[in-house]
């Protein structure tokens, strides 16, 4: 009997993991995600508070090693770090490492920054607007980036000190499917110790 039980348990427990949901598939291109959908990297200055939900956003993405962000925004900034507590308190101001950078500029007017994903594991984001205000009232979101494809190889050249910036990039498609207009934009470091100003992406002005 207890023969009989134990058998009975071992089919049940297989024919649950059988009924499991599946892995995810295997990424099998690079991706552009364009934060917040259609509503964008905005900031509502009347109700205080974002335009939309970005942790939500986010969460509702698959993120993979060679795919792009792409904030579609206007008088805003990103700041990229892989420090936890840079992201918890939402400021970069007192970030000792390399790890922390700022994309765009706050006084160009409506732009799209293009963020490549290069950083394998957790990546945050946010707006260092109103000294971290912003950021506070929902401008900010965590991601985790998965090896997918890993980098494609114009991702792939650790930079040589002194840093030599490559030809301007561009994301692998515009969220339509069609190859993206001349895209740009600047990335900066944030860390106190570094003050890296790199030529990277280029800022669209639209």
């Amino acid at each position: 009997m207890a023969n009989l039980t134990a058998i009975t348990l071992l089919l049940l427990t297989t024919i649950a993991a059988s009924s499991a949901a599946p892995a995810p598939a295997p990424a099998t291109t690079y991706i552009n995600h364009t934060v917040g959908g259609l509503i964008g990297w905005f900031f509502n200055s009347t109700s205080n508070t974002s335009f939309t939900n970005y942790s939500s956003w986010a969460a509702s993405q698959t993120f993979n090693l060679g795919d792009y962000l792409v904030f579609n925004t206007e008088n805003q900034t990103v700041i990229e770090t892989q420090n936890a507590t840079a992201y918890r308190l939402c400021t970069a101001d007192d970030t000792s490492d390399e790890s922390t950078f700022v994309w765009g500029d706050d006084t160009l007017g409506k732009m799209t920054i293009v963020v490549p994903l290069v950083t394998e594991g957790a990546n945050y984001y946010f707006s260092d607007n109103g000294d971290g205000e912003q950021c506070q009232q929902g401008m900010a979101f965590a991601i985790e980036v998965q090896h997918g494809l890993g980098l494609p190889p114009i991702l792939n050249q650790p930079p040589p000190p002194p840093y030599t910036p490559p030809p301007a990039l561009s994301p692998p498609g515009s969220v339509d499917g069609t190859q993206s207009s001349g895209n740009g934009g600047f990335r900066s470091g944030a860390s106190l110790s570094g003050g890296l100003l790199v030529a990277f992406m280029v800022i669209l002005n639209v």
